[in-house]
């Protein structure tokens, strides 16, 4: 069974710092992971990906703020979120990909505001 689970989100002033964690099962972990957002009102955006050799990529509006990485031994995907910005408020996603099925987690809410 796949299973993805994030944590992390919370409340944090602008300019603050969070760090998501998504744990994933054993067998997706090995390909290719994602970040999605979905602000309220707005389409699922992707927000940064990384091979299963680690090679990142962001969208525009996080570059040099965002951190995507993955630990193997743990089975799981991070974002580490610095010098956050009200327009980051989002419900954040881990997305895996197994057999050409996409695979997501619940989410985890992300809220920045002073």
């Amino acid at each position: 069974q796949v299973q993805l689970v994030e944590s992390g989100g919370g409340l944090v002033q602008p300019g603050g710092s969070l760090r998501l964690s998504c744990a994933a099962s054993g067998s997706i972990f090995g390909n290719a992971m994602a970040w999605y957002r979905q602000a309220p009102g707005k389409q699922r955006e992707l927000v940064a990906t990384i091979t299963s050799s680690g090679i990142t990529n962001y969208i525009d509006s996080v570059k040099g703020r965002f951190t995507i990485s993955r630990d193997g031994a743990k089975n799981t995907l991070y974002l580490q979120m610095n010098s956050l910005k009200p327009e980051d408020t989002a419900v954040y996603y881990c997305k895996g990909t197994l057999g050409g099925w996409p695979h997501w987690g619940q989410g985890t809410q992300v809220t920045v505001s002073s």
